[in-house]
């Protein structure tokens, strides 16, 4: 498995980013995928998750409205479409294969798996 994240960057409060994850050495469509964000000194913490079609979508409370995920699957790609961005968002972003329930289980033993993940930081 091989994912490469891609899109971070500093941007003010209220701006927008699009992350970027490009998958490979597993079925990308089969899976679902799923986005993930370590804030600096925390724990991580599941942000949202796409089904293998793109038809069904989930998102933490905190970024309900200001979030989209979506997946191309001809180019093995998922994004993270962030809008309204707060300092709260302050993280390091990865996406990980599997849904919700999955990659909770099993992110702090493989988060190392996952790729660089790319650095969002959001001024105030």
């Amino acid at each position: 498995v091989q994912l490469v994240e891609s899109g971070g960057g500093l941007v003010e409060s209220g701006g927008s980013l699009r992350l970027s994850c490009v998958a490979s050495g597993f079925t990308f469509n089969s899976n679902a995928m799923s986005w993930i964000r370590r804030p600096p000194g925390k724990g991580l913490e599941w942000v949202s998750s796409i089904d293998g079609p793109g038809s069904m979508k989930t998102y933490v409370d905190g970024v309900k409205g200001r979030f989209t995920v979506s997946r191309d699957n001809a180019k093995n790609t998922v994004y993270l479409d962030m809008t309204s961005l707060k300092p709260g968002d302050t993280a390091t972003y990865y996406c990980a294969p599997g849904g919700q329930l999955e990659v909770e289980a099993t992110m702090e033993s493989l988060i190392s798996y996952w790729g660089q993940g790319t650095q969002v930081t959001v001024s105030s």
